[in-house]
């Protein structure tokens, strides 16, 4: 398959809006942190559970709005997934996080400062994670011709025709 600069542009713009979507992340992930901690968890425990709950907001978020490919019947797959392929990076995450925290250095062991370099090193990790093995090769080829062709590459099982015309030559 030879890549061209609409595809180069389609990917950049999807790995932008998971960038956004990751922003999401870190700060559902940031205030469940400070929350837990606040609270009287360790770090550690509060990171897991700030970790954990940012997760499941990405994996919405990027399943509606970023990959448009979350469906009903697939959804426990799709999350399934989605944690598997997720898991990498932010166990990188998680444990650039404790390793900051614990090493008491001025800078990098302050809470926010470790949680964003874990988040960073995650974002890479998981973006290419979520868009090669969960939402799939099936959306490159589906790229901005979405009405055209089925959702992830699969097909619509009750979808109604579509009432676009289909893309023909340009008129003479």
């Amino acid at each position: 398959m030879t890549i061209t600069t609409a595809h180069a542009r389609r990917e950049l713009h999807s790995a932008l809006k998971f960038g956004a979507v990751g922003c999401l992340g870190f700060v559902t992930d940031a205030c469940l942190l400070k929350l837990g901690i606040v609270l009287g968890l360790e770090p550690a425990a509060a990171r897991a559970i700030s970790l954990l709950s940012a997760m499941q907001v990405t994996f919405l978020v990027n399943g509606l709005l970023v990959f448009r490919c979350l469906k009903p019947g697939r959804l426990p797959h799709q999350w399934a997934g989605y944690m598997a392929a997720n898991s990498v990076g932010n166990l990188a995450n998680y444990f650039i996080f404790v390793a900051f925290v614990s090493s008491r250095w001025p800078v990098i062991s302050d809470h926010l400062v470790a949680l964003a370099c874990g988040s960073l090193t995650a974002w890479i990790v998981n973006y290419a994670g979520t868009r090669l093995l969960v939402f799939g090769p099936a959306m490159i080829e589906a790229g901005l011709n979405r009405a055209e062709t089925a959702v992830c590459g699969e097909p619509e099982e009750d979808a109604a025709p579509s009432l676009r015309p289909s893309p023909g030559p340009p008129p003479a």
